[in-house]
């Protein structure tokens, strides 16, 4: 019973686990705007490629 007390002491002081999880928020983040900037720029740039084929 000691042994379980004591891991659960730890266990709570332990911050390990919610570093990761902020790290992971934000490459979560990073990701979505990444995605979101090369949906955008894709656009653009099949709009100018199919101006360019189109004034050829």
């Amino acid at each position: 019973m000691k042994t379980l007390v004591n891991f659960m002491k730890k266990f709570a002081c332990d911050e390990e686990a919610v570093t990761a999880i902020e790290y992971g928020l934000i490459a979560a983040l990073v990701a979505v705007v990444i995605i979101a900037a090369v949906t955008l720029m894709g656009t653009k740039v099949s709009d100018t490629f199919n101006s360019v084929a189109a004034a050829l």
